[in-house]
């Protein structure tokens, strides 16, 4: 693996780049993306962030954000991913990325333990958030932090750290945490984007299935069903399910919380969390997935009593004790 001054030094010396964020988009992995996007314009660098879907709406306080593109129309230097695993976390911009990849420069800055190692310079260290090591790779490229710059990584930090909430926070977190408020990130105005402010419709959703919840493994384990049906009924996307997952864990027998979307007829996207007790990586792997011992997410496909049924036991076969 490079080190933080190797992959610095690479990327202020490209003469343009694209950047890559994964798909289902997140705050980690935008706040990574326009930081880094930020950084380079400060450099004269061209650049354009890319992703192959729609970006959500709650995310559009950051300016940028309404700027990323679903395909690069940049023949660029330099492909940089941040925040993915893996190329298949590109989604659709895999094919993409992988028609460039021999011949372009490739950069890989990312957190999750499950990193494939899969581009030419690779910068994977495990933190709560994925801009934490971004944050690292700018001050390296010698570029001080401006107010958009901190804005960003500050939503990374906020949302991948459960609001500084989840067993990976260290007392590193919190010291990039004061350099991006120290730089004029705005934590009021992220937070209430973010965590607090809600449509009534998706104030809705939420009753509707949290309402629904349903406990296994004698009640260690949540799961929340989130059908099309629901979603259309109320005039939602998929992106106003985000958060979904953590109300399991509020519940203080439960050790375990998936949410299952439904993608389409037999498809379900799952999200997991967990309190430290089970390994949510190794789960979400049986079926292809992956991410972080806390929090991951796979793909599955089946009726759904079967599909919570595989889910359950992959929990339990993961379980400590």
């Amino acid at each position: 693996m490079n080190t933080v001054e190797e992959i610095a030094n690479v990327i202020k010396h490209i003469k343009s780049a694209v950047i890559f964020t994964h798909l289902r988009p997140d705050g980690d992995t935008l706040g990574s993306a326009l930081a880094l996007s930020r950084a380079l314009s400060l450099l004269k660098i061209p650049n354009q962030t890319v992703n192959e879907g729609e970006i959500p709406e709650e995310f559009f306080f950051l300016e940028a954000a309404k700027r990323i593109l679903r395909a690069p129309t940049l023949d660029a230097e330099a492909y940089i991913c941040v925040d993915s695993s893996d190329e298949t976390r590109l989604g659709q911009l895999q094919s993409v990325y992988f028609a460039g990849a021999k011949k372009k420069i490739t950069v890989n800055i990312d957190h999750h333990v499950s990193n494939t190692r899969y581009a030419k310079y690779n910068f994977v260290r495990h933190r709560a958030s994925n801009c934490e090591n971004v944050a690292d790779v700018i001050k390296a490229m010698g570029v001080p932090f401006d107010k958009e710059i901190a804005d960003c990584l500050m939503t990374g930090a906020v949302t991948d750290s459960g609001a500084f909430s989840h067993d990976d926070v260290s007392g590193d977190t919190f010291r990039a945490a004061a350099d991006f408020a120290d730089a004029g990130a705005n934590v009021a105005v992220i937070t209430y984007e973010l965590f607090k402010k809600r449509s009534k419709a998706r104030a809705a959703l939420y009753a509707e299935t949290v309402a629904s919840l349903r406990y296994l493994l004698n009640d260690t384990f949540a799961v929340a069903v989130v059908p099309r049906e629901r979603l259309e009924r109320l005039g939602l996307k998929q992106d106003a399910t985000e958060g979904v997952v953590d109300f399991g864990l509020t519940v203080d027998c439960v050790e375990v919380s998936a949410s299952l979307l439904e993608m389409k007829k037999g498809q379900y996207k799952v999200s997991l969390r967990s309190k430290g007790k089970v390994n949510v990586n190794r789960v979400a792997a049986t079926f292809g997935g992956g991410g972080h011992v806390l929090a991951s997410g796979c793909m599955l496909f089946g009726e759904l009593e079967d599909v919570i049924d595989r889910l359950r036991y992959a929990v339990l076969q993961h379980s400590e004790g």
